[in-house]
């Protein structure tokens, strides 16, 4: 071959790349020219919008075309749209079967270990007691062992100094209670209730800590239970707080013992041989509150729960790998994933490589299992106060918020009057102030493309 004819494919090649990104990022013919350019005074000219770093994917997959783009190839954080990923990576892998717990017998001992499912004990969750009557069902002594974790309680990129707030709970192999310890005052006469009550013995006054404030202020040490409250929180307003614990085998054993009220025993280190599983059925509830309640610690959980069902171990650095190179490799643009939950800043994904998994989700479950598990427009979830119908009709938008500072992001369905469901993401980097701005923009948006398209 010839370095001149060489050149030319070269060249050519270059002109097929830049014509395919060209017509992905100005959209597809099915918009007429007064909806384009309705879209545009709306979107690409949107003053507020140009404040800021703004990206949207509009998408028709019943026609597989692409309606409107606008820098929507480029990246942008996610924060809690990562929890789309997750929710596919888990439907993908765990199917309709979730495990609880994975066991051995040895001779009249049972030694067991958690699969990092994270309704044990919590009370908000399906199953969360079934492996506790498994547990208490046998006769022999108990060995407990957290083995198979072979990850960091934090994920990359999370905030260090948020170990104490109720979004940053630690990524566990076998969780108690969702990691929290809820405190709670209903009257202003009433004592604070400490749940699970196991946790009573840990909780102090501190009369130094903001002795002079009026709010109630409950301080946990970082690598130790030690919860100190100040004077308000033991005679002030009433409130309701849920600090996350921090997670040791010892404390296991000691929430267990007293669950079970029996002896439970550690090991430290043990070589599994034909390990059984204790599984149920596919809990919808977890899904609905990993998408509605944006919650934090169940997306952890849930790779956790792919990586050990896959690989035996629970690494999220592992799962997120194989889900790039398998599940999601033919998405438009790679994604730079590193949590399940969006909390880390690290994360960078496409409003098109959004729409993408979206559409898998979309192709492979349900329309109707889809829009119970996100949130609702001005009917529940973290949209409940947004995107609702003006006349109190059905909701026309089912979508994940994903919100950090300076940032916030969503993703979704939107139902149109014509009776199209089209799929969308917007994606807003680096605005300041409050993020209501935004959210009345794309309030405008979402609200024109049910009436008009």
């Amino acid at each position: 071959m010839s370095a001149r004819f060489s050149d030319f494919l070269k060249y050519y090649g270059l002109l097929i790349s830049a014509a395919v990104l060209l017509t992905a990022c100005q959209g597809t013919k099915s918009l007429t020219s007064k909806e384009r350019r309705s879209l545009d005074q709306l979107v690409d000219e949107n003053p507020v919008f140009k404040k800021s770093f703004t990206g949207f994917a509009l998408y028709d997959p019943a026609e597989k075309e692409w309606l409107y783009q606008k820098d929507a190839h480029l990246y942008y954080t996610p924060a809690s749209n990562t929890k789309i990923l997750t929710l596919y990576t888990a439907l993908e892998v765990l199917g309709d079967s979730f495990p609880l717990l994975h066991y051995e017998r040895r001779q009249d001992s049972l030694v067991f270990w958690g699969s990092g499912n994270p309704a044990l004990l919590d009370p908000t969750l399906p199953m969360s007691t079934d492996a506790v009557a498994f547990l208490q069902a046998h006769d022999g002594p108990l060995f407990f062992t957290h083995a198979a974790f072979n990850d960091r309680r934090f994920g990359s990129g999370w905030a260090w100094d948020d170990f104490p707030y109720y979004y940053q709970p630690e990524k566990v192999g076998l969780p108690v209670y969702g990691n929290f310890v809820e405190f709670i005052r209903d009257k202003q006469t009433e004592r604070v209730k400490v749940w699970p009550k196991y946790f009573e013995r840990f909780v102090e006054e501190d009369p130094e800590l903001y002795p002079r404030s009026d709010n109630a202020v409950i301080v946990r040490d970082e690598h130790q239970n030690r919860f100190r409250l100040n004077a308000a929180a033991l005679t002030g307003k009433p409130y309701r707080r849920y600090v996350p614990f921090h997670y040791t085998p010892q404390l296991v054993l000691g929430v267990l013992q007293d669950t079970l009220s029996r002896n439970v025993y550690y090991l430290p280190k043990f070589s599994k041989n034909t390990a059984n599983v204790l599984s149920s059925p596919r809990p919808d509830t977890l899904y609905r509150k990993l998408m509605q309640q944006s919650d934090n610690f169940i997306a952890e959980q849930l790779l956790l729960m792919c990586s050990d069902k896959l690989f035996g171990e629970m690494n999220t650095r592992r799962m997120i790998s194989y889900a790039q190179d398998s599940l999601l490799a033919a998405a438009p643009d790679r994604y730079e994933w590193v949590d399940g939950s969006g909390l880390s800043r690290y994360n960078l994904f496409t409003p098109r490589s959004v729409v993408y998994v979206l559409e898998q989700l979309y192709q492979k479950m349900p329309e109707k299992w889809l829009f119970e598990v996100f949130p609702a427009g001005g009917k529940e979830g973290t949209i409940q106060n947004w995107y609702g119908p003006a006349d109190g009709g059905a909701p026309f938008v089912f979508a994940k918020t994903g919100s950090l500072r300076h940032r916030h992001c969503l993703s979704g369905y939107v139902r149109t009057r014509s009776g199209k469901t089209l799929i969308f993401s917007f994606m807003h980097n680096n605005f300041t102030g409050s993020s209501n701005a935004v959210k009345e923009q794309m309030d405008l948006i979402l609200r024109w493309i049910n009436a008009e398209l």
